[in-house]
């Protein structure tokens, strides 16, 4: 079997698993044309990639070296692919926006429908994401503008604060807080918190469950892996836990989904929200948009009560 391009993302699958098993299910293949790849592969490097062992495999000396080359490789083709993407909806008009939990149409429809008046000829395509990962070029790599809290540090995007909100208290309607108009961090502090998936950026996902105020992760924590906002509304409707989420989200949550409460938190940090794109790839239409949320925001901002 002849040396494939597609081989050295098998490669990088079993090493992060560990176990030709568990990344040929991972990959969806059987396992004996996995291995097969794999031999492919290290016959026409000219090295083992792997030493094979009962239990799994581990990189060679050889091995740990080619695939710090091999993920290099896979991103930059992940990335011609993206931007290709890119270039395609711009050439098309259109401009695909990614959100994460509340719909922006939803909390913040006017800039929406202001860029729909003055470019007409450009459709904006939604798209919902999963929670942020600790890597947010790749999370954004299907989209090419977000509006979302503050992400990790990425050299591949550009972001750009835009407003800050307060944090809301979102609980069950049985939860021994509901009947609260308000609270404070001490209150919240020793809660019981639903969990996150460790496929999600943690100090993302830690800025919902308070851990910037308690200096960590709380103690008590529900077996939930959510990856995305139902996940999470699915904990809530059937254990006795909490979490926060912006203002503006849990006026449009407590709306649309029974059996939850939003309670505001007296003396939480605020959540800060930005702009995020990709370095390097502008249009006109992108340009566009851009400007016209952050000046929403801003006159927002200035209306907004002290």
């Amino acid at each position: 079997m002849a040396f494939r391009a597609a081989h050295l993302r098998y490669f990088v699958v079993v090493a992060e698993e560990g176990q030709i098993t568990r990344a040929a299910a991972k990959l969806g293949m059987a396992q004996p044309a996995l291995s097969q790849a794999i031999a492919a592969l290290e016959s026409e490097i000219g090295f083992a990639v792997f030493e094979r062992q009962a239990r799994g495999v581990t990189l060679t000396p050889a091995g740990a070296a080619f695939l710090v080359k091999a993920r290099e490789a896979l991103a930059a083709e992940q990335e011609a692919i993206r931007t290709g993407e890119a270039l395609a909806r711009a050439a098309g008009g259109a401009i695909e926006f990614g959100f994460v939990g509340a719909p922006p149409g939803l909390d913040s429809p006017e800039p929406f429908a202001r860029f729909e008046r003055l470019h007409p000829d450009v459709d904006i395509r939604y798209r919902e994401l999963p929670f942020p990962t600790s890597t947010p070029s790749r999370w954004l790599a299907g989209v090419d503008l977000t509006i979302c809290h503050v992400l990790p540090e990425d050299d591949a995007l550009w972001t750009r604060a835009i407003r800050t909100e307060p944090r809301v208290v979102i609980a069950p309607r049985t939860h021994a807080l509901a009947e609260r108009s308000e609270l404070t961090v001490d209150e919240l502090i020793d809660q019981t918190y639903v969990g996150y998936s460790s496929l999600v950026d943690p100090v993302w996902a830690g800025f919902w469950s308070l851990d910037d105020h308690r200096g960590g992760p709380p103690e008590s924590v529900t077996p939930d892996q959510a990856s995305v906002p139902q996940e999470v509304f699915a904990g809530l409707a059937v254990r006795d836990a909490i979490t926060t989420v912006p203002e503006s989200s849990a006026a449009v949550l407590v709306n649309f989904i029974a059996g939850i409460v939003a309670i505001p938190i007296l003396d939480a940090d605020p959540t800060t929200f930005v702009l995020a794109g990709h370095r390097g790839e502008s249009n006109a239409a992108l340009d566009a948009l851009v400007e016209i949320l952050a000046h929403s925001a801003q006159i927002a901002a200035e209306r907004r009560p002290e």
